[in-house]
C-alpha cells in the first residue's frame, strides 16, 4: 500500500466542490472554489481532505512522519485534467495533408480523394496490436507529461470488424497498463467504408446488426459515437446509429455540425446524447436544443486552429446554458496534439472563454462529458486522488502565458508520477 500523500501550501487550490451532480453552466463555470494556501490529504488512492494548510496541517499533524510531502508553495493545484474526445489508438501520420492543406487543399476534398481518415484507416488495418499498443502508449505518455490523467478513446480507423476490434482491445490493454484511466467509444461510424459509397445504408445496417452488438456484447465500448456530417452519415442515418447503440446499453456521442450545419447539435438534443463534440457550425436552435437537455458540448479548438477554420462559438454556448467541455481531440488528421493546457489557451484566445471558465470546461464538465462526474474533475473528498500542480501562482497565469507546458507535478489515483515535469521511472506508470 503506497504512503498517504499530504499537497501543502498552494498558491491557489481549485477545487470546483460542488459540481459532481451534474456540469456547471452559465455563471457557475466561473466558480472554481478557490482556496488560498490550501492542501490536500491523499489516501488509499483518494482524497481524504481538503482545506486551509493550517487546518490540515494540525489534523494530520500525528501522521506526518509516514507521509510523503509534496510542496506545492507558490503554485497552482487543479483536478487531474481530463480529455473527454481523443482518437488515441492510431498508427502512422499525415502531415503531407497538412502541406496539402497549406496549399489550399480542404479537409473534405483531401478525405473524398482517398484520404484523411481513410488514409488512417489503411495504416491503422495493416499494424499489429503491439505496434498500436507502444506508439499509444509513448501518447499517453506524453498526455501524462502535461497534467492529464483520464482520456477517452474512439476506435473509428477500421470501419470494419476486426480493425475495430483491434483498436478497442488495445485499448482495453492500455487501460490495464498506463497508470492513465482510458474510457472506451464505439465510434465504427467514422466515414463510409468506399466499398460502401454507392449505398450507405448498408453499412449502417452493417453497424447496426453486427458491429454495435458485438461491441457490446464483449463490453468494449461505454460510448457509441457517429460523425454526422454531409457526405458522411446524414441526420437520419445517425439517429439510428445512435438509437441502436442505446438498444444495446451503448451511450450516445455525436460528432456534430464540425464543417457544416447538419441539425448534429439538435440531434443531440433528441436522442439525449452526453455530448455533441465539435458544434463549429451548430445553429442557435441545436444550442438551445443542447442546453435543454443538459448534453455537454465538447468544444475542439486546436482541430479548427490546425485546419485553419473558424472556431465554435463557445462564448454564444456558455451564454446560452450549454455546458460546455474542451478537448484536444488528438488524431493524426486533424489535431495531432496531446496538449489539453494548450487547448484551454485556444479556449481563450479563439473562442472568448475566460481563465476560470476553460479550468471547468478541461475538469468537471470534461468528466461529465464522459460520465465520470462522480469520481473524478473536482477535489473532493471521497473523489479519486487525481492531482495536476502547475508552475504558476494563480489560474489566470495558467492561461496567459500561453503554449508553454506549465504542469509540475502529476498524482494519479494517489500516486506521484510526474514530478518537476518529468515522468518518474516507467514503473510508476503501471497500473499494476
Amino acid at each position: 500500500m503506497s504512503k498517504p500523500i499530504f499537497i501543502r501550501n498552494a498558491s491557489q487550490l481549485v477545487t470546483l466542490q460542488g459540481s459532481s451532480d451534474a456540469p456547471l453552466v452559465k455563471e457557475a463555470m466561473s466558480e472554481l472554489g478557490i482556496i488560498e494556501n490550501g492542501s490536500l490529504w491523499l489516501e488509499n488512492g483518494v482524497i481524504c481532505a481538503v482545506g486551509k494548510d493550517d487546518e490540515l496541517f494540525e489534523k494530520y499533524e500525528d501522521r506526518l512522519s509516514e507521509a510523503e510531502i509534496v510542496d506545492a508553495s507558490g503554485r497552482l493545484v487543479t483536478p487531474g485534467l481530463v480529455d473527454p474526445h481523443t482518437h488515441l489508438v492510431f498508427a502512422g501520420s499525415r502531415e503531407n495533408e497538412f502541406n496539402m492543406r497549406l496549399q489550399g487543399a480542404t479537409y473534405m476534398e483531401i478525405m473524398n480523394s482517398g484520404g484523411g481518415i481513410h488514409a488512417t484507416t489503411r495504416r491503422t488495418k495493416t499494424a499489429s496490436h503491439e505496434e498500436l499498443f507502444n506508439e499509444s502508449f509513448e501518447r499517453l505518455n506524453q498526455f501524462l507529461r502535461h497534467g492529464v490523467t483520464t482520456v477517452e478513446a474512439k476506435s473509428g480507423y477500421g470501419m470494419e470488424w476486426e480493425t475495430e476490434l483491434k483498436q478497442l482491445e488495445v485499448a482495453k490493454l492500455l487501460n490495464e497498463k498506463h497508470v492513465i484511466d482510458i474510457v472506451p467509444t464505439f465510434m465504427g461510424a467514422h466515414a463510409v467504408p468506399k466499398e460502401y459509397k454507392e449505398n450507405p445504408d448498408a453499412f449502417v445496417d452493417l453497424l447496426i446488426g453486427k458491429m454495435i452488438p458485438k461491441v457490446a456484447e464483449l463490453g468494449l465500448a461505454e460510448f457509441n459515437d457517429v460523425f454526422c456530417e454531409h457526405g458522411v452519415f446524414t441526420p437520419e442515418q445517425s439517429k439510428r446509429i445512435l438509437e441502436a447503440g442505446k438498444r444495446h446499453g451503448l451511450i450516445p456521442k455525436i460528432h456534430a455540425d464540425e464543417i457544416e450545419p447538419y441539425e448534429g447539435a439538435e440531434l443531440a438534443g433528441e436522442v439525449g446524447a452526453i455530448s455533441a463534440d465539435h458544434l463549429l457550425r451548430a445553429s442557435e436552435k441545436g444550442m438551445k436544443a443542447m442546453a435543454e437537455k443538459g448534453v455537454v458540448g465538447v468544444l475542439l479548438p486546436g482541430t479548427a486552429y490546425f485546419l485553419m477554420a473558424e472556431s465554435a462559438n463557445g462564448r454564444k454556448m456558455i451564454d446560452l446554458g450549454v455546458p460546455v467541455a474542451l478537448s484536444t481531440d488528438c488524431n493524426p488528421g486533424s489535431s495531432p496534439t496531446v496538449s489539453l493546457p494548450f487547448i484551454m489557451n485556444l479556449g481563450c484566445l479563439k473562442m472568448g472563454m475566460t481563465p476560470a471558465e476553460v479550468i471547468t470546461a478541461a475538469t468537471i464538465n470534461a468528466a461529465h462529458a464522459i460520465n465520470r462526474g462522480r469520481e473524478i474533475g473536482s477535489l473532493e473528498v471521497g473523489k479519486k486522488a487525481d492531482i495536476t500542480i502547475f508552475n504558476v501562482d494563480n489560474y489566470m497565469k495558467l492561461q496567459y502565458s500561453y503554449g508553454v507546458n506549465h504542469t509540475h507535478t502529476v498524482v494519479k489515483s494517489g500516486k506521484v508520477v510526474v514530478r518537476g515535469g518529468q515522468l518518474l521511472e516507467e514503473l510508476s506508470l503501471s497500473k499494476n
